[in-house]
Order: structure tokens, then C-alpha cells, then sequence
């Protein structure tokens, strides 16, 4: 897949999957730079492209006093602070037209929320930016479905997109992943699995999503062995008192292991091509 139309993102000559990974939300400057610096790291020894993710300010929430954010314009700061640190490309999601001109200021990568992936003015306007634009398929779609919500993204003359599978509803409390719409949205662009959403058990009667994050490495080497073109994973460096999506995040103390492992896989796939 090229990744030349994303900025500042490194090549590498080992035909890896690329990687999206980040906390959920940005809780603040320190954690941001700290966990982008540890992944960079890993990502950099690995031969790994990396995106950094954080979330700008998160939306689709359980509770209404669940943690929504430090504040639009101080959460965007800190990812520009993160992009030029480290010279690395970021991505956040955004949840309101008027937050698509607005984030493209300071990110490389607008990200479509699974909930929202059929809102089309959401859609059209992250498609004007000019950025390139990831779409989560929604928990309640087919994969064949995903290609309207690319083809909008196409018919704004925005060819930069990207499908990321989050898994599909199963019952009310659990998400399960069809592998085999991997290939299929891979007919419509370039397509990402997202390891740690995927495990998520939304709907608890608590109001807070719960997870299964000890299946993350089950998740992923399925992927990779399906050939996914990129995964996404949140991670933090304390998943238990994150203040956003803990349940279902992976330790970053875990993450080379993971990472090292994943990579193994995905060179022994390439060498049957």
C-alpha cells in the first residue's frame, strides 16, 4: 500500500504492516509525548510505519459524567506538539462538521467514528479537508456496505482513504470480527483492523464499556495472517486508570513483545507470495 500521501511517515523496505496506535483520549502533554516516545522506539526498531492516535475529545459516551476531554484547541496543541517532536504523523477522530476544518489544522488523519461512518455531511466535510480520511466500519454494517462510505469520500475528490474494521455487534454486550470482510473491503481501500475496539463489551449495565484485552494478541495474529494493511491499537501506560476505553487497552509494557511477534508473522505470510 503507498503511504507516500501521508506526512512524515517512515518507509521502510520490509513491506510491514503499518500501525496506528495511541491512547484513546489525550489526558494531557506529558502522557501524550511519553507514550508517542515509547512507541516510536518500538515502531523504529521494527521497521513498523507508525501514526500516533489520540482522541481530541471523545463524544460517544456511556455516561454523561464519563471523561469527555481537557478541551478542544488544548488537546489539538498537544498532537501538533507530538507531530513535531518526533516528526511522526497523528491521527484524531471528530464527531461534528465543524471539527473536521478545525482538526485538520493540526492532524494528518481524520478519523470517521464506527457510529457515525454513515453520517454523510460528517463524511463530505473530512473529505474536503484534503486529509487523508480513515472510516471505521460501523459495529452495525456488512463490509460490502463500506464502499458507499468510501465512494462519498471518492466523490469529493479525495482519493486518500482508509477503512479500519472494528468489529460487528454480536448480541447486545459483545463485537465479534467476520475475517472474512477483511479481503472484501480491501476491493474498496486499503484496510486496517483495529485489535483493541474489536474486543470491546459495550452496553454494560454499569454504563462503563468493558473488554477483553487479553485476547489483543488473538485478534492481531489473525489479522496479519488474513493480511490486514495496517492495525490499530490503543494503548497506555496505565490501562486501569486511563480515563477513557481502560478495559480494553493494551499495557504498552506489553507492546514490542506484541509488535516483535506480529511481525514475524507477517514476514513468513510474505515469503508464501
Amino acid at each position: 500500500m503507498n503511504l507516500d500521501l501521508v506526512p512524515n511517515i517512515k518507509h521502510t523496505k520490509s513491506n510491514n504492516f503499518f500501525l496506528l496506535a495511541g491512547p484513546c483520549a489525550i489526558e494531557g502533554e506529558e502522557m501524550a509525548l511519553r507514550i508517542a516516545e515509547h512507541i516510536l522506539k518500538v515502531t523504529d526498531k521494527l521497521e513498523i510505519p507508525f501514526i500516533f492516535k489520540g482522541s481530541f475529545k471523545k463524544a460517544n459516551r456511556s455516561r454523561i459524567d464519563s471523561f469527555s476531554g481537557i478541551g478542544d484547541e488544548k488537546a489539538l496543541k498537544i498532537l501538533k506538539k507530538v507531530s513535531d517532536t518526533f516528526n511522526i504523523p497523528t491521527v484524531t477522530d471528530i464527531h461534528e462538521v465543524t471539527d473536521a476544518a478545525m482538526a485538520a489544522e493540526y492532524v494528518d488523519v481524520l478519523q470517521i467514528p464506527a457510529f457515525l461512518v454513515r453520517q454523510t455531511d460528517l463524511v463530505v466535510a473530512a473529505a474536503k479537508t484534503g486529509k487523508v480520511i480513515n472510516l471505521k466500519k460501523g459495529q452495525f454494517m456488512s463490509p460490502g456496505a463500506m464502499k458507499h462510505a468510501v465512494q462519498k469520500v471518492l466523490d469529493c475528490g479525495n482519493e486518500k482513504v482508509w477503512i479500519t474494521d472494528r468489529g460487528t455487534m454480536f448480541g447486545y454486550q459483545d463485537m465479534i470480527v467476520d475475517f472474512r470482510g477483511i479481503p472484501e473491503m480491501q476491493q474498496f481501500a486499503p484496510t486496517i483492523l483495529d485489535i483493541t475496539h474489536s474486543l470491546q463489551q459495550p452496553n454494560q449495565s454499569s454504563g462503563v464499556t468493558g473488554g477483553k484485552p487479553e485476547l489483543i494478541e488473538t485478534i492481531a495474529r489473525a489479522g496479519i495472517a488474513v493480511g490486514v494493511d495496517g492495525l490499530f491499537l490503543e494503548t497506555h501506560f496505565d490501562p486501569a486508570n486511563a480515563k477513557s476505553d481502560g478495559a480494553n487497552m493494551l499495557d504498552i509494557k506489553y507492546l514490542e513483545n506484541l509488535l516483535t511477534r506480529l511481525v514475524a508473522i507477517r514476514k513468513t505470510i510474505n515469503s508464501f507470495k
